[in-house]
């Protein structure tokens, strides 16, 4: 029976092969997807893993025999976050960080191959300055989370790095993240719940696409398909024999597109690397590998899941043969089918002024809600096409309307399967625009000044002053520097002037104090009153991301020479906004205060930009997918539509109805549902954002930009397109031949 089976799937000609290679195609893609995904997800974790020995400082604090000093700390340059790890070895068993093959001495230090090249690259002004002595080789992978890594160890005396902040005596390199940080944690990566999230969202987003291709390729002649396994079941088969053939021929296809798939996932491997799935840095490619376990779910799972598949969707030729040679109209959707929609809904609008604390209890109370409201857009779409398909036939006489929304209307769960893909698609294309802008509205809010801004000395408000005086040449030094506009130094208040009351049990605010003539080189962040010469300011707006040019400071009650006299709190420098001269000045003050941190404005936001970046690479890597899967799925569906229908349409030809109005009922029944549902997708994923966005961060949702409204009108025009292409197939498959055949 599986000989004829497989004689029978590949002897129907032309059609029969199409069909199977369509098949084999959509397969092939969806199993391409999920390997990747796969692969993406064992990447992420080993990419972890590389980094934990940047956690040693938190884990191993106990002193022994030959311990090592060790002092992480951060840099940045242009943008880009640099981790520097300060060590010095008090003996010969002191322990050695992987990467490296020997502890670098005083006045050396290694650098993974980006840093070494990027400081290579760079005037030594700019950054290589910053590193005290000689390169002495590179820092190996297996310390390396990407190839595009920063990171630096840099050897030192035990006297250099005792009375560092943060510095720490430890006796092993941490092989496993701790459980409790304090502060200590220098790695960057993904753990956890926030991973979980990441790749359920990617799989959700792309899996629904993929199964819809799969089964709108299985699909493909499926009248035709029905009426042969019907008319073998009136001749005596056994519905065992026909589940049999039927399954033979779907697993066949899902078993060439499998092998395909392994083979696109091997061939892209290389380009998947590059994509960074969660806004961080590439891939090393031997660490996007899969476990025996996927492969082996992957290889077998495929396959059965396409026989079981073939299996339910020819249920009623096994049950009854006559009802496929009947051709009765189908029951209509009920309005049940909103239920699974509304639902998702309802679960995103319970945790508004309900946020669950930890970052896994947060995952599971917004995935489910989203993915059910995919699931529902689903579910609802044939009932939604239903009603509007009779909306629209109260209000129209034209002979291609009525025939095509009176199709709809009997049939609406073809209707909508044709452009159920693309309806996704705009659901998570919309969602993902809405939270992700929204979030950088409210946290990006620097505008066209963000290169403007300043380098900042970090200091502590509360904290020991950075300095009691700046030496003068440091200062000459830095105003010589090409692109700097001002300087101005921020000198503590012991004596608390101008205190400012907090209410509740708070201490007071405690102003820190900048001259005058210094807060007028730098307009980003307020001005003096008139005849002020010294003002009493907020010590947290110098580095703020919001530039309050307009805002007044009150006058303090001190002289600007015994302002002068105070301790230094922070240095702020104001540049043109070129690289070079942000990082010349950031060079100057980290060689002067090297236990302290030089920042941009920019740099403040950097962990915010990241975060957000990997929202929006994670955006782009479903659009990517998702809305090609997406207009291959509405083609195919289209076509299988047409094939499925040539002898009525041939028969109508035959009687007088011209072409065009044949082409009219296709393309509205197409695009009618299209227009109609995807305006429900689009709404329901504005509320779902919403109502996410005002429950796990308090925002109200803002409006995309015109980009967003762009692409939307962009995917329905290449949709409208894609429907448009298929219309030339009805001059071939409607000819007289097809009436005598059907």
């Amino acid at each position: 029976m599986i000989a004829f089976a497989v004689r029978l799937a590949v002897s129907g000609g032309r059609e029969a092969v199409a069909r199977l290679v369509m098949i084999a195609a959509a397969v092939a893609i969806g199993v391409g997807l999920l390997l990747s995904t796969f692969a993406g997800m064992h990447a992420v974790d080993r990419s972890n893993q590389r980094q934990v020995w940047l956690d040693t400082g938190a884990v191993s604090r106990t002193t022994s025999a030959d311990p090592l000093w060790w002092w992480p700390h951060g840099d940045y340059y242009d943008g880009n976050s640099i981790t520097e790890v300060d060590v010095a070895a008090t003996g010969p068993t002191s322990p050695v960080p992987p990467g490296l093959t020997h502890l670098p001495a005083p006045g050396e230090y290694y650098a993974s191959p980006a840093l070494a090249e990027l400081i290579r690259d760079t005037p030594a002004d700019q950054l290589g300055d910053r590193f005290p002595g000689r390169l002495a080789g590179p820092i190996g992978e297996a310390a390396l989370p990407s190839p595009d890594s920063l990171i630096a160890v840099i050897g030192r005396t035990p006297a250099q790095i005792k009375s560092a902040p943060g510095a720490r005596e430890v006796t092993a390199i941490a092989s496993t993240r701790p459980l409790s940080c304090d502060n200590q944690c220098w790695d960057n990566a993904v753990r956890g719940d926030a991973m979980t999230l990441i790749f359920s969202v990617v799989a959700g987003a792309l899996i629904f696409p993929v199964l819809i291709f799969i089964g709108t390729a299985t699909r493909l002649s499926a009248a035709t398909r029905e009426q042969r396994y019907a008319a073998m079941r009136l001749v005596g088969a056994t519905p065992r024999q026909v589940a049999v053939i039927s399954a033979v021929e779907s697993t066949l296809a899902a078993a060439a597109g499998t092998v395909v798939g392994f083979g696109l996932y091997a061939a892209l491997r290389p380009l998947v690397a590059t994509i960074s799935f969660t806004g961080q840095q590439r891939f090393f490619l031997e660490d996007l590998t899969l476990s025996a376990p996927q492969a082996l779910g992957v290889a077998v799972g495929v396959p059965m899941a396409a026989a079981i598949a073939a299996r339910l969707a020819l249920r009623r030729v096994t049950i009854s043969p006559l009802g496929v040679t009947r051709r009765v109209t189908p029951r209509p959707p009920r309005a049940w089918r909103l239920i699974p929609l509304l639902a998702g809904l309802a679960e995103l609008a319970y945790f508004i002024n309900r946020r669950p604390v930890t970052g896994n209890g947060q995952a599971a109370a917004y995935l489910p809600g989203f993915l059910v409201a995919m699931l529902g857009l689903v579910i609802a779409g044939p009932w939604l096409t239903m009603t509007a398909a009779r909306a629209v036939a109260r209000r129209t006489r034209r002979p291609a309307m009525l025939i095509a929304v009176r199709r709809l209307a009997d049939d609406p769960k073809a209707g909508f399967r044709a452009v159920s893909g693309l309806v996704l698609a705009l659901f998570v294309t919309t969602a993902t625009v809405s939270i992700i802008g929204t979030i950088n509205h409210h946290r990006d809010m620097l505008g066209g000044d963000r290169q403007t801004r300043t380098v900042v000395e970090d200091g502590d408000p509360g904290g020991a002053p950075l300095a009691g005086t700046i030496p003068t040449r440091l200062l000459t030094e830095i105003r010589t520097i090409p692109g700097v506009r001002g300087l101005a130094t921020v000198h503590a208040n012991p004596g608390g002037i101008g205190k400012v009351p907090v209410p509740g049990d708070h201490p007071p605010l405690v102003p820190v104090l900048v001259s005058c003539s210094d807060l007028a080189q730098t307009p980003m962040v307020g001005r003096c009153t008139a005849g002020a010469s010294v003002a009493a300011v907020d010590f947290f707006t110098f580095g703020s991301l919001v530039s309050q040019p307009g805002r007044q400071w009150p006058a303090a009650a001190i002289s600007t020479a015994a302002v002068a006299r105070l301790p230094v709190q922070l240095v702020y420098v104001a540049t043109d906004g070129s690289t070079a001269a942000k990082e010349r000045v950031r060079t100057l003050l980290t060689i002067a205060y090297p236990r302290q941190q030089a920042r941009t404005v920019g740099d403040w936001g950097t962990t915010l930009q990241q975060e957000l970046a990997g929202w929006r690479q994670l955006a782009n890597v479903v659009l990517l997918t998702t809305l090609p899967i997406a207009g291959c799925s509405l083609a195919v569906s289209v076509v299988a539509g047409l094939s499925d229908r040539r002898r009525p349409f041939a028969i109508l030809r035959l009687t007088g109805a011209p072409l065009r109005l044949l082409r009219r009922v296709v393309g509205l029944e197409s695009a009618l549902p299209l227009l109609a549902v995807s305006a429900i997708a689009i709404s329901t994923a504005f509320a779902a954002s919403a109502m996410f966005l005002r429950s796990q961060m308090h925002y109200d949702l803002i409006s995309p930009d015109a980009v967003y409204y762009a692409l939307v009108a962009g995917g329905l025009a290449a949709a409208l397109g894609i429907i448009a292409s298929t219309l030339p197939l009805l001059r071939r498959i409607t000819g007289p031949e097809a009436a005598r055949n059907g």
